[in-house]
């Protein structure tokens, strides 16, 4: 891939989160903040959904064998 590409790429995903946060009317030290904030967020989201939600898929999927039980072979 040309590397300017992918540059415009990224300014580009920039200018939209900017325009879709209308963090682009902030004052430079309020901008850094709020990215700041925004990603300590997202952090804070993976880490949950990384540590706590395997945790929550294996008790759902124990919760449901033991409600349905072993599937019975058919008489054939």
């Amino acid at each position: 891939m040309d590397v300017k590409r992918v540059k415009d790429y990224l300014y580009w995903l920039y200018y939209q989160y900017q325009l879709v946060t209308c963090s682009y009317v902030l004052e430079p030290w309020e901008q850094s903040m709020f990215h700041t904030i925004t990603v300590t967020v997202l952090a804070m989201v993976v880490y949950t959904a990384y540590v706590f939600v395997p945790i929550h898929v294996r008790l759902a999927l124990q919760f449901f064998s033991q409600i349905f039980g072993p599937q019975p072979e058919s008489a054939v």
